[in-house]
């Protein structure tokens, strides 16, 4: 935005991160040479005439812009639409199929959510508002401080630390690379997703990251850490990426396919697989933490085509998402914004965890009793592929 690109604009060159990065590294290393001088060289002459030409045309860019949220205003717009959404998802589901499949999944999630809040004497209101209100109790909150979201972080790798014990009553190969959890950058947290995952190096020189917004810690109450951190972590994201890279028989390229749906459908199928080991047994609040991630995943099937498809304004979309995940609008207002320039790609979440679902069961019918989840999880070492082609592997793998 204008606002990020003044804001690194203004900031004095020896104070920008390029600058910092270099004198603190080479420092580190003890690396003899005038390197702040040439990078301070670099800023000076290079990047900020360029950062004033970006500025620039993003201006003018902005004089010409409407406020229409969705790619239907562009030419052979719905058609883009339909092929971005295809491309996302690797299904055929038109964008009709799929904005009735979230409606309907909105439903039903946010009928277990409701039990489980009326089970804690939760009962006025609608489950939005509920969770909104839980949002705000003092007990899920982290202060919003250096030492608030040290704490935030703690917690993040005391869920890691306790979950990654019972990782082997469900797989078979477990990853080599590490994972370190860190705060996304403050200088680049106002665009930045709110929570994402860095892959290890591939020749093991640095391990995965796990990065989550701390922008405001009032975004990430207590009870929905641990859903968000197995999507990231382990069995999630962590898991499912780091064994592929290293699997020794696949070539590079499966190894680094990326196939947002089947690796997002997987992160959400993690999510679900820590529910049935039991995680949330004694805790039903994180429980309904857990089921929460999953009504947000729903909400962004409809969300997204609704602003691409059903002609939503940005507006209508932030509105329709708070009131049906409670939310907090600044986290949310950040989604919605990027289903408005990324379209599709929310919609590969709740897609490829359905997929996910529907192969296990296919394969639980097949075998019956001699169904073995730590080998059906062995899939992960095969690397990521399209959906279709993910149920076609279970099923020939189940039969043998």
């Amino acid at each position: 935005t204008l606002g990020q690109l003044k804001a690194l604009r203004d900031k004095p060159v020896n104070q920008q991160v390029l600058v910092e990065s270099v004198v603190r590294r080479t420092a580190a290393k003890g690396i003899a040479g005038d390197w702040g001088a040439q990078a301070t060289k670099i800023v000076r002459d290079e990047i900020f005439p360029a950062l004033d030409r970006q500025t620039a045309l993003v201006a003018s860019l902005r004089r010409a812009a409407t406020h229409d949220a969705g790619v239907w205003r562009l030419p052979k717009g719905d058609e883009y639409y339909a092929d971005a959404l295809s491309n996302a998802t690797t299904t055929t589901l038109s964008p009709d199929e799929v904005h009735k499949l979230g409606l309907e999944q909105v439903a039903e999630i946010s009928s277990q959510i409701d039990a489980i809040l009326k089970g804690q004497g939760m009962t006025k209101g609608s489950v939005g508002d509920r969770l909104t209100a839980l949002n705000a109790d003092p007990r899920q909150l982290f202060a919003n401080s250096d030492a608030g979201r040290a704490e935030l972080i703690g917690y993040i790798n005391k869920v890691i630390a306790d979950f990654d014990k019972k990782l082997t009553q469900a797989f078979a190969t477990l990853p080599k690379a590490k994972l370190e959890v860190k705060r996304v950058p403050p200088f680049i947290q106002d665009g930045a997703p709110n929570g994402y995952y860095n892959s290890a190096a591939l020749d093991g020189s640095r391990g995965a990251i796990y990065y989550i917004n701390l922008k405001d810690t009032a975004d990430w109450p207590r009870y929905g850490l641990p859903s968000l951190t197995f999507h990231e972590g382990s069995p999630g994201h962590h898991l499912q990426i780091s064994l592929a890279q290293e699997a020794p028989d696949v070539p590079m390229l499966r190894r680094r396919a990326p196939f947002g749906a089947y690796t997002e459908g997987w992160a959400l199928y993690a999510e679900q697989l820590a529910d049935e080991m039991g995680f949330y047994k004694k805790d039903p609040i994180g429980r309904a933490g857990f089921l929460q991630s999953f009504l947000f995943r729903a909400v962004r099937l409809v969300t997204d085509t609704g602003i691409h498809y059903k002609r939503w304004s940005r507006e209508q979309a932030t509105d329709y998402m708070v009131a049906a995940t409670g939310f907090a609008r600044p986290r949310t207002q950040r989604e919605v914004d990027r289903y408005c320039v990324w379209p599709g790609q929310a919609c590969s979440y709740k897609v490829g965890h359905m997929s996910w679902v529907r192969a296990r069961e296919k394969a639980k019918a097949i075998q019956g009793a001699k169904f073995d989840l730590r080998q059906f999880h062995q899939i992960l070492l095969e690397g990521a592929m399209p959906l279709t082609i993910l149920e076609r592997e279970v099923e020939a793998r189940a039969r043998g």
